[in-house]
C-alpha cells in the first residue's frame, strides 16, 4: 500500500510539473492574476496532460491484456503488429477516402489493427510454447513487415511525410478539440479492469479457461477488440507509442503477481506515470525544441527489455 501512495504521489507531482513546462513561461502565480494563463492551460497544457496520462494508462492495460491472449510476457501491441496494422489503417483512408470522417479514420485503422493482431495470435498459437523469446522475436518481425508494407506503399504516394506524424508518436500537436477521441481507449481500459477476473483466467490456457467455465472465444474477442481500439485510437491521436505494454506489465507482475483485478490499476498507473516523464524528458532535453516522446520511450524500453530478458523472473510475495 505504501508503494501505491508513494506512486500516486510522483504521478501528481509530475502531472503538476507538465503543466508548467513549454515555450511559453507559465508560472502558478500567474494563474491568480492573467486571464491569459488559465486559457493556455485550458486549450494546451492541461488537454496535453491528459492526453499523455490516458495514452501511458490505455496501453499499459492494452499490454497486460496481448500478454494474456498470447500467453507470453515479452509482447505488446506496439511491437507485434498492431500499431504498425493501425497506420496501414489510417493510409488506405487516406489513399481512397482522404475526406472522411475522423471517427470513419478510427474505425477502418481498429479494423485493420484487429487483422493484425489476430494474424500475429495465429501465428503465435503454431509455435513451441517451450519458447517464450521466439514469440517476441516473431512479433517484431511480423510487426516489422507491416511497418515496411506501410513504409512501401507511403513512399509509393509521395506520403512518407504525412505517415511519419503517426509511426513516430509525440504529443506536441495536442490541443482542445484535437485529442478527446482518446477518451474511448480510457472507457477501454476501465471495460479491461471490469473483465479483469476473465482474463486472468484466460491466461492459464484453452483447456484451463474450457474447464473453468470460462466462454473462451467472447473474452478473446473483446480482448481483441480493446486491444484493437486501444491501438486505432493512440495511433490517430499522438502517434505509435513503443514499449509502454511490454514493460509496465512486466515490472508490476514481479512486484504484485498476476492477480488482475488486484494489478490492473497498478499498471494503469505506472504506464501513465512512464509517458508523463517521457513526455517531460523529451520536452526539457533540447529546450525550447521538444524530442518525439516515442525516441525517449524507445531507449529507455530497450533498455528495461534487455534487463527483462536477462533477469531471472521472481514470484510476487
Amino acid at each position: 500500500m505504501g508503494k501505491i501512495v508513494l506512486g500516486v504521489v510522483a504521478l501528481l507531482a509530475l502531472s503538476v510539473v507538465s503543466l508548467f513546462i513549454g515555450v511559453i513561461d507559465l508560472r502558478p502565480a500567474a494563474l491568480l492574476q492573467d486571464p491569459a494563463a488559465l486559457q493556455l492551460i485550458a486549450v494546451s497544457r492541461a488537454p496535453r496532460l491528459f492526453a499523455v496520462l490516458i495514452t501511458g494508462a490505455s496501453l499499459a492495460v492494452a499490454g497486460t491484456v496481448l500478454q494474456m491472449l498470447v500467453r507470453n510476457r515479452f509482447v505488446e501491441p506496439m511491437t507485434v503488429g498492431s500499431g504498425e496494422g493501425a497506420a496501414l489503417g489510417i493510409l488506405l483512408v487516406t489513399l481512397y477516402a482522404p475526406a472522411a470522417s475522423l471517427f470513419a479514420k478510427i474505425a477502418m485503422a481498429s479494423a485493420t489493427a484487429f487483422a493484425s493482431t489476430a494474424g500475429f495470435l495465429a501465428i503465435a498459437r503454431r509455435l513451441p510454447p517451450t519458447q517464450p523469446y521466439m514469440v517476441a522475436l516473431v512479433g517484431l518481425v511480423y510487426g516489422g513487415v507491416i511497418g515496411a508494407a506501410v513504409t512501401f506503399v507511403a513512399y509509393q504516394n509521395d506520403l512518407l511525410q504525412m505517415i511519419g506524424v503517426w509511426v513516430t508518436g509525440e504529443f506536441s500537436a495536442v490541443l482542445q478539440g484535437r485529442y478527446e477521441t482518446l477518451w474511448l481507449a480510457a472507457v477501454a481500459a476501465v471495460l479491461c479492469f471490469v473483465a479483469a477476473d476473465q482474463f486472468s483466467i484466460l491466461g492459464l490456457g484453452h483447456a484451463a479457461s474450457i474447464n473453468l467455465g470460462l466462454n473462451y472465444r467472447q473474452v478473446m474477442l473483446f480482448g481483441l477488440l480493446a486491444v484493437s481500439l486501444v491501438c486505432a485510437l493512440t495511433v490517430v491521436s499522438v502517434g505509435i507509442i513503443p514499449f509502454v505494454g511490454l514493460i509496465v506489465p512486466n515490472i508490476v507482475s514481479r512486484m504484485m503477481g498476476d492477480n488482475l483485478r488486484r494489478t490492473l490499476p497498478v499498471i494503469a498507473m505506472m504506464g501513465a506515470g512512464l509517458v508523463l516523464a517521457a513526455d517531460i524528458v523529451a520536452r526539457v532535453l533540447r529546450y525550447p525544441f521538444e524530442m518525439p516522446s516515442a525516441t525517449v520511450l524507445g531507449v529507455v524500453g530497450a533498455v528495461v527489455f534487455i534487463w527483462l530478458l536477462y533477469r531471472p523472473a521472481r514470484h510476487a510475495p
